[in-house]
């Protein structure tokens, strides 16, 4: 049974009453509450709110309102990158990120390595002052340089929630016991604890201590080796997929299970692992869309990256295949058991560019089994049930983060890239705006 985490989100709850009345007109609505298309609909927004939607003929345009003409087009919620990670608030890369993932229909990002200069670029981006998406933060993350023990991990929990931070991010190398403090106080206080899985505590303790999400399926080839395996299973390479060809692959469903009824939800980005361990040659990845407003520096050092991890000894090609076979299967088997997925790509990381990477990983969700509108689902209403916010459906009363679409994204997740335009807090952005503010990164050959 899933379980609704409301995380300290009110920015997301009340829209800054500034945006100009806004009305989409004659356009097909995919409200994303459920697997239908509203055809020929009018959306009327005010103060960044939806306060009307119904049929073209039946609803007045207000006289004030900045019409959007929606013929033939689609109309659905903004998506969320569950798993981005942003710079410092003083970067030169923010306006690039931000542009980025706005751009490509993301109006809400999980910041999954915080620091204290989020907790005013959150607020900033509220008020209008920073261009780009609504930002959930954790703080600094927890793990195994950060703690010096049970009590000391009890008490950084205590800090960063009197900080204002809206989770805690766990990275490896907690003990059992610090991992176990710092969850049961993050539960006490009421505020999420989210990321990786320590080995010293495993999937099992990490189900049962509520811990809010698992990022990457992290923890779960390890928790499926055999049981008179040591645990350790050899070389098992980046986020152990060269364990594959050692695990029980039957077992994938019990997990599952166990994983649907525990409530934790689960942020796969698929496409990470994929992309640093398929067999897609290191130029075709160079010449992806999305790669030419990234600096080429950071290109080249995601290709090596690459180059580096395929190169090391023990990598094999096939157990690497076999990894992303299995890892589609458990995200389905999540799915079809009930367990929470939500929709995140770890960006900008290797090969993953700000918000095109989410129309990756949607793509990956599908070629794993999910449904177009499953897999969407994972990005908008899914997310708001997780926040507990006001996002991630058309209706009155929710919140006017909306992407318009000019074709139709259940027939083919592809479409969800066929931005016509972008209402963000209220405010609409044309494709046209948007790709200008993009054209400022694209470096002269």
């Amino acid at each position: 049974m899933r379980r609704p985490i409301a995380l300290m989100v009110a920015i997301l709850l009340t829209p800054i009453a500034i945006a100009e009345p806004l009305a989409f007109v004659n356009v097909n609505v995919v409200p994303m509450s459920s697997e239908t298309v509203l055809k020929q609909q009018t959306v009327v927004v005010n103060d960044g709110v939806i306060t009307v939607v119904g049929p073209v003929d039946d609803v007045p345009i207000p006289r004030d309102a900045r019409v959007v003409d929606g013929t033939d087009r689609f109309l659905m919620p903004g998506l969320a990158e569950m798993h981005a990670h942003v710079p410092g608030a003083g970067s030169d890369n923010i306006d690039r990120n931000f542009s980025l993932y706005v751009a490509n229909g993301v109006t809400l990002i999980r910041g999954m390595l915080g620091q204290a200069s989020h907790l005013e670029l959150r607020e900033q981006l509220e008020q209008g002052s920073v261009f780009g998406p609504h930002l959930v933060t954790s703080g600094p993350s927890l793990n195994g340089r950060t703690v010096t023990g049970a009590a000391n991990g009890e008490q950084l929990v205590r800090d960063q929630f009197n900080s204002g931070y809206d989770f805690i991010k766990i990275h490896p190398g907690l003990t059992a016991k610090e991992f176990e403090a710092i969850g049961n106080t993050a539960v006490e206080l009421g505020m999420p604890f989210a990321g990786h899985v320590p080995v010293a505590a495993g999937i099992e303790r990490a189900l049962q201590l509520n811990m809010a999400t698992i990022d990457h399926l992290d923890g779960y080839f390890a928790a499926l080796l055999p049981a008179d395996s040591d645990g350790g299973g050899g070389y098992g390479g980046f986020f152990d997929v060269l364990l594959a060809d050692k695990i029980d692959a039957e077992r994938i469903p019990d997990i599952a299970r166990t994983t649907a009824e525990s409530g934790t939800w689960n942020v796969p980005t698929e496409v990470l692992i994929e992309d640093r361990v398929n067999a897609v040659p290191v130029a075709e990845l160079r010449s992806r869309p999305g790669m030419q407003f990234m600096p080429r520096e950071t290109v080249d050092r995601w290709a090596a990256t690459k180059e580096a991890l395929l190169a090391e000894h023990d990598f094999d090609p096939e157990v690497a295949a076999l990894a992303i076979e299995l890892r589609r299967s458990l995200i389905f088997e999540l799915h079809k058991a009930g367990a929470g997925l939500l929709l995140g790509a770890d960006s900008p990381q290797v090969f993953n560019v700000p918000g095109f990477s989410i129309h990756n990983e949607l793509a990956a969700l599908v070629a794993a089994g999910l449904t177009p509108y499953e897999a969407l689902r994972t990005g908008t209403a899914s997310v708001a049930e997780f926040l507990g916010s006001n996002t991630g459906i058309i209706a009155v009363g929710r919140s006017a983060d909306l992407v318009m679409l000019d074709a139709n994204p259940l027939v083919d997740v592809r479409h969800a890239q066929r931005i016509h335009g972008v209402a963000l807090r209220g405010v609409w952005h044309s494709s046209e705006e948007l790709s200008r503010r993009l054209s400022r990164y694209v470096e002269d050959d």
